[in-house]
């Protein structure tokens, strides 16, 4: 478990920043102004970014790095080749600080969940000013964070599509559980 480099910084905060916007920075800003105020720093352990409080990360300093497995929350992992992969553990920290978001019906709930792109038909509403390639945090009709996204399109663009045109390319969803659960939480 080690703080993260300048080039992994930029690197994570360039992928959150697609997602969150200018709230990016209520991220790492203390949860209180109080003088036990604690903040939320990254820590990189096996190729595996995790978001945690900095008051836990200083006590597991103390496990060995063989021994630990995860803690926080996984965000996502860095491949090979210094580029970033969110994760679907990452939904509730996007979901809180989501700049856009993209409702869907009850009837495209289940083809995103199973690995599908989000259609024209399928969409019940969507954040305004949406512009293409744009990550946007995915939720069903009640206000349920599924996964995420990217816009294949503009909003104004996607208002203008036949039905079965996509309007979002899905990164991930809480299918991946199920789907990838013998990868997902893997230590190697």
């Amino acid at each position: 478990m080690r703080p993260l480099t300048e080039t992994e910084t930029q690197t994570l905060f360039a992928k959150l920043a697609n997602y969150t916007g200018n709230s990016l920075k209520n991220l790492i800003a203390p949860l209180d102004n109080g003088p036990n105020a604690d903040r939320y720093v990254f820590r990189l352990h096996q190729s595996r970014c995790y978001y945690v409080r900095l008051s836990l990360a200083n006590l597991a300093t103390s496990i060995s790095r063989d021994k630990l497995l995860s803690l926080g929350t996984c965000l996502g992992k860095f491949t090979k080749t210094g580029k970033f992969r969110l994760h679907i553990t990452a939904l509730p920290i996007l979901s809180e600080h989501a700049r856009y978001k993209v409702w869907v019906k009850a009837n495209g709930e289940m083809p995103f969940l199973y690995g599908g792109h989000i259609v024209k038909a399928h969409v019940g509403r969507w954040s305004e000013d949406c512009p293409e390639h744009q990550g946007v945090v995915v939720y069903s009709m009640n206000d349920t964070p599924l996964g995420f996204g990217v816009t294949a399109r503009s909003t104004g663009e996607a208002r203008r599509l036949d039905p079965t045109g996509i309007t979002c390319f899905r990164q991930a969803d809480c299918g991946e559980y199920l789907r990838d659960e013998d990868s997902l939480f893997a230590t190697s």
